[in-house]
């Protein structure tokens, strides 16, 4: 890749796991009850055709982690478990009262924070708890996020048992340095352990998550972690870019300095390396940042075009409803966003009210709606257009003219009222959907929101 391409398109932007982004929310068009008018309209649109999915977030880590940025409570003490199981299913029963027939469940998938902190009787707890009041979709998936060191094979047959078939492993890099540096400290022996037991009990997508541009990584660390990888096969690989937010509340992003972590070409010199070994060993680049062998459901979605993105990250299905449990989780309605309070305090203080935990979100504009729909297209199909009336919005000739650059750097192409990802532009996909993004262009960020889009 051109190194001056690279410093020209290399700034800060979204991920674009919704439109509007979460920055750009309107709050003061957004209540509670325009949330719940919306998801009752979504309900009945979509749950006996598609079904509704599940996001369920599980908070708790043992230790902090100092890559990530997500909303998590740092505890040893396990008996935080039961309270909160029992706060969710709470949630889940006041959702539950507000719908007027059983939900048909397409998805569910726990993410944190570290679901794995929960023993497997919580967990069981939790999810029959879930589905004694839902149906199953016949073609439903169900996912959840494991910690190499402390998932148990019980956990993993507990899931299976209650219907997951799909896992995924935090392994981010083998290096000793690195996973010093970022307080993830675990070995290959522990990662092939709980992938060799995942493939022994019958579960069908066995994942990794790795990192590229973590503190002190070098090359040589990103091959020997993609061999190690090559070495275990499994079905789908989350190989993405270390997304650094410090100035983000409560992040754990510290322990190493800036001038620790790689930049520009030298971080994108790690992807192509990496991404031309995982070519060569069987995978295909799914959307951004997701590879997949050609048996996964991620490879036949992307290849029929049916791959969706949400705040769960990309996803073989798409359902237009999903409902976010517990605390910080995000709900998605298509015609809004609703999220809820970012504390357990806060959390379990409405829950006790018997209130539904939402304190902000965002109702989508007919304009809104329209933009959205492109910046899906061009994450998950790498193209749209716009031959329908229904996909044509008044700054459309604006954002056009500001794509012709792009054009000129051949990393898109116009024509036939319709956008083209090239190869060479697929690593700055978030560049390309920024030119739809009206709202990032009508109010530029005055502090700093995002990650670097390279």
């Amino acid at each position: 890749m051109k190194k001056n391409l690279i410093q020209k398109y290399n700034v800060p932007g979204p991920r674009y796991t919704s439109y509007p982004t979460v920055p750009y929310w309107n709050g003061l068009l957004f209540s509670k009850d325009l949330w719940l008018k919306t998801l009752k309209k979504s309900f009945k649109e979509s749950n006996a055709t598609e079904g509704i999915s599940l996001y369920i977030h599980l908070p708790f880590c043992e230790s902090l982690c100092t890559f990530c940025g997500c909303n998590k409570r740092i505890t040893k003490n396990h008996l935080v478990e039961q309270p909160y199981i029992e706060a969710v299913l709470k949630e889940w029963e006041l959702y539950c009262a507000i719908l007027d027939q059983k939900p048909i469940i397409k998805e569910i998938h726990l993410g944190g924070g570290t679901p794995t902190f929960f023993s497997s009787e919580h967990l069981e707890k939790l999810l029959l708890g879930i589905l004694s009041r839902a149906k199953k979709a016949p073609n439903y998936e169900f996912s959840f996020e494991g910690h190499p060191n402390n998932t148990s094979k019980a956990q993993l047959q507990s899931l299976y048992d209650i219907g997951f078939r799909r896992v995924s492993f935090g392994v981010q890099d083998y290096s000793e340095k690195v996973q010093t540096a970022i307080h993830r400290v675990q070995s290959f022996h522990n990662v092939a352990k709980v992938t060799f037991w995942a493939k022994e009990i019958g579960y069908t997508s066995i994942g990794h998550d790795i990192i590229f541009g973590l503190p002190f990584q070098q090359l040589e660390d990103v091959v020997d972690t993609i061999e190690k990888t090559k070495s275990l096969h499994p079905d789908r690989l989350a190989f993405y870019s270390y997304a650094h937010v410090p100035w983000i509340k409560g992040n754990g992003q510290r322990g190493f300095k800036d001038s620790d972590i790689p930049k520009d070409e030298v971080k994108r010199q790690l992807y192509e390396v990496g991404k031309k070994l995982l070519s060569k060993n069987g995978y295909h680049e799914i959307g951004m940042d997701h590879f997949a062998l050609e048996e996964d459901s991620l490879f036949e979605s992307f290849k029929n075009k049916k791959l969706h993105r949400n705040f769960m990250g990309y996803s073989s299905s798409k359902t237009q409803l999903m409902i976010g449990l517990g605390v910080s989780s995000i709900s998605d309605s298509w015609y809004s966003f609703a999220q809820n309070v970012k504390t357990l305090e806060e959390y379990y203080d409405c829950l006790q009210k018997g209130e539904l935990p939402v304190y902000r979100g965002h109702i989508l504009t007919s304009e809104d709606l329209i933009i959205r729909q492109h910046i899906l297209n061009l994450m998950c199909q790498f193209q749209t257009s716009w031959k329908n009336e229904d996909t044509y919005f008044e700054e459309l000739p604006e954002v056009l003219t500001q794509l012709e650059e792009m054009q000129k750097d051949g990393l898109i192409s116009i024509k036939n009222q319709k956008i083209t990802v090239l190869e060479a532009g697929k690593p700055f996909v978030r560049n390309i959907c920024m030119a739809f993004d009206l709202l990032l262009k009508r109010k530029a960020p005055e502090t700093a929101l995002f990650s670097m889009t390279v």
